[in-house]
């Protein structure tokens, strides 16, 4: 627009803010623009898109911006528009409107998650007829890799792993039309001048391009486990139809037990999802979402063992559409990594790493820059539950009802870690990390907090940790503080959890809060996990739960639960020794009563995950280690929906019921439930109804009578324990006369927990 020999007009400036970089806003106002015979032009910047009009009528203002917010786009979302006057130099020769070339500025805007391949390329990735039929990498901007495939923004090719692969001149043509779909899409390319795939094995290449994929497909259907390169990392992939084939990769992986996730060819291969699952699959996210068994008919007993319910993907990049259509039937899709250890990324660490896995690999030569693990979702009975946000959901932001002025960075746990950037009232969780206990995991953590800080221009003022001084977390938050010269403040763990409830739903009462979970540092170095607060913003108060039981041998009581049977034994049960007798005789359980009573490595706690390994224990349920974290605890839950009673009305149920878990000085008495359990005969799925559904009205009566004491109308559930469907329905129904929460777009776990753990640090004044 501007000129040498320009001259001056009046103008309009369009300040557009949200998810508008690499999703075709560009061409799509610029086509909107030309609709309403507008003049001006429009470009990326580091604060989002600029658009500047020529001056124009109030009406057809109004009519553009109108347009400009009903016909978006399908992955684009705006969060703000700003409207100014301004002056232009312009060309006396300029007419009609442009796309100028991008600017990297500070950064404002939003970076896109990665999104499954759209209909019109699969349609085209299909159609023998187009110069991309079969090609594993085809996109355009409404779908495709974007955070996976990020280096800095703005969000430009030169600024992706596409940098490496020129464009020829049928793709440069598309890119530079801004009426094509592929206008400025980054990833674009084609066979003559894209990324290609290749299979081989440990020491060779077998196949390249389309034979590749055939001869996968071949192997695939002879029972072999194939390491298969995606988008946010490896999977490794067999046929989930045959036994032997997911008997083999149990046990190579070394996971006995621990629920596989499967990826279908489409819908057709499922048994009467409904709208909402549907929904989720067919979402831009992909999701893994959580089915019934019955619904994911011809597939093998070993992919989720004593469980009711299995993981199921569809296709979400073009490989593994082109896959699943030469297969033609399910796959198991795991994520590619040896036992404690985040999935590998390049082909080379593919074929170090995971040679003792699988005996071919699919690669391809498109770096992954960024790890996006699977996200994994649940169409729940109170709405969408997000068990891990990764790929597809990540990094989008969340709007925030908060005054706040600092840039806050929260570390997360340490236990299934993320992190978050608090920027004004807009929050940005990372992705699923992991477990901090790896090195490679630490590492990783490393990497992706300067990659965040560096594209977000993000430098906090505040650090926000767990108040558990042994987390790693809590240590790299605390150092990085000293390093920036900035304070840190320290949040008990559970404050955490419900503060991240809180903040999804705008809340800012006063609220009850059930924290239910495994283990987290409480007040004054107490161990907590079963948990009543009370929450006010940066206030919290401990009311009561679960009383604290010894936790004998530290964290082996979190992987053998007839230690903690024991534990309860011990605490309340008056004849324990006899019945530790009968029960525990293939332990050395004499022993570690000797170090319950001395206190020796047997801190007390108060944890409802430890309490769930005590009950399945005591129905033989848990074996005597347990491969995978809630392993117990789900299996108990399965076993609970089995029993005629979970298709009763809580009144019809309780007529049934001889359990009961009083609240005495408000902690769940455990002395009463244990002398009813051990005296109780029914079978046992109906006594893990009993347990899940006393357990529910002894936290619903302490929470009940707190708020009324308090004077709270919000309930709030979190806590890795409240992903216990049953457990949550018996609450939520039990507390039918009070707005309860539960987060939907976070985890109630630990990968929510950074979340609650910045809006406390913004909250903290210390």
């Amino acid at each position: 627009m501007d000129g040498k020999n320009s001259k001056s007009v009046n103008g309009i400036a369009l300040r557009i803010k949200g998810k508008v970089q690499g999703v075709g806003f560009r061409p799509f106002v610029w086509r909107l623009a030309n609709k309403h015979r507008l003049t001006g032009d429009v470009n990326n910047d580091g604060q989002g898109v600029l658009i500047r009009l020529m001056e124009t009528d109030d009406e057809k203002l109004a009519r553009f911006l109108q347009d400009l917010r009903k016909e978006l786009p399908p992955l684009a979302a705006i969060s703000d528009i700003q409207q100014h006057k301004k002056q232009w130099k312009i060309s006396p020769h300029f007419h009609g409107f442009t796309i100028r070339e991008s600017q990297n500025n500070a950064m404002d805007t939003q970076i896109v998650p990665d999104a499954a391949t759209c209909p019109a390329c699969v349609a085209e990735l299909f159609d023998k007829h187009d110069r991309r039929f079969r090609y594993p990498f085809i996109n355009c901007t409404h779908c495709g890799p974007r955070f996976t495939i990020i280096r800095a923004i703005p969000y430009d090719r030169p600024n992706t792993a596409m940098s490496d692969f020129p464009l020829c001149s049928a793709c440069a043509t598309e890119y530079r039309d801004p009426a094509d779909r592929r206008f400025h899409a980054q990833p674009n390319a084609c066979p003559d001048c894209g990324p290609h795939i290749w299979l081989q094995n440990a020491e060779t290449v077998i196949a390249e391009r389309d034979s590749a994929l055939r001869q996968t497909a071949a192997a695939l259907k002879q029972g072999k486990i194939v390491a298969v390169k995606g988008v946010g990392g490896f999977h490794l992939a067999c046929d989930a139809t045959n036994q032997q084939a997911v008997e083999l990769l149990r046990k190579r992986k070394r996971r006995p037990s621990k629920p596989l996730a499967i990826m279908v060819p489409d819908l057709n291969s499922l048994r009467d999802p409904n709208p909402e699952e549907i929904r989720l699959l067919t979402s831009a996210a992909a999701p893994i979402v959580l089915l019934k068994k019955h619904k994911v008919p011809q597939i093998c007993s070993l992919i989720a063992p004593k469980l009711n319910e299995i993981g199921v993907m569809l296709p979400s990049n073009p490989l593994q559409h082109l896959l699943l259509r030469e297969i033609n039937r399910p796959l198991v899709m795991t994520s590619a990594n040896p036992s404690g250890e985040p999935p590998v990324l390049d082909n080379e660490s593919a074929v170090k790493f995971l040679k003792d896995f699988a005996e071919f690999f699919l690669c391809h030569n498109r770096d992954i820059l960024q790890r996006a693990d699977d996200s994994l979702v649940r169409a729940a009975f109170d709405g969408t539950e997000t068990l891990r946000r990764a790929r597809g959901y990540v990094p989008d932001e969340i709007q925030l009802n908060i005054n706040n002025t600092q840039h806050i960075l929260a570390l997360g746990s340490d236990l299934k870690n993320t992190f978050c950037l608090l920027k004004g009232d807009k929050a940005v969780v990372s992705q699923h990390i992991g477990d901090t206990a790896n090195e490679k995991v630490r590492s990783q953590l490393a990497q992706n907090l300067a990659l965040f800080q560096q594209i977000y221009q993000f430098k906090p003022d505040k650090i926000a940790v767990d108040a558990h001084n042994g987390y790693f977390s809590a240590h790299t938050g605390k150092d990085l503080a000293e390093k920036l010269g900035v304070p840190w403040v320290e949040v008990l763990h559970h404050h955490a959890h419900i503060a991240a409830v809180t903040a999804e739903h705008h809340c800012d009462q006063p609220v009850i809060g059930l924290a239910l979970d495994g283990i987290g540092m409480g007040e004054n170095g107490q161990l907590w996990g079963g948990e009543c607060l009370y929450v006010n913003g940066a206030e919290c108060r401990h009311l009561g739960g679960l009383p604290a039981v010894a936790l004998p041998g530290g964290d082996l009581a979190a992987t053998q639960p007839w230690r903690n049977w024991l534990a309860h034994l011990h605490q309340f049960v008056p004849n324990w020794l006899e019945i530790a007798a009968q029960t525990c005789a293939r332990y050395d359980w004499q022993l570690l009563a000797k170090a319950i009573e001395r206190q020796i490595n047997s801190p007390p706690i108060s944890s409802a995950g430890r309490l769930f390994d005590a009950v399945s224990y005591s129905l033989n349920l848990a074996p005597e280690k347990l491969s995978w974290k809630g392993e117990a605890a789900c299996q108990l839950e399965a076993l609970a929906s089995q029993s005629a009673l979970a298709r009763l009305s809580g009144a019809e149920a309780a007529k049934h019921i001889r359990l009961f878990m009083p609240v005495k000085h408000d902690q769940l008495d455990l002395t009463v439930f244990w002398e009813n359990w051990l005296q109780d005969e029914s079978e046992n799925a109906d006594k893990a109804f009993a347990f899940h559904f006393v357990l529910a009205q002894g936290f619903a009566d302490l929470a009940r009578r707190q708020a009324r004491k308090l004077g709270c109308q919000t309930i709030v559930l979190s806590g890795g324990v409240m992903h216990n469907q049953l457990l949550r329905r018996l609450l939520k129904e039990n507390l039918a006369e009070f707005t309860v929460l539960s987060a939907r777009q976070f985890p109630m776990g630990d990968g929510g927990l950074s979340l609650g753990q910045a809006i406390i640090g913004a909250l903290n004044q210390n």
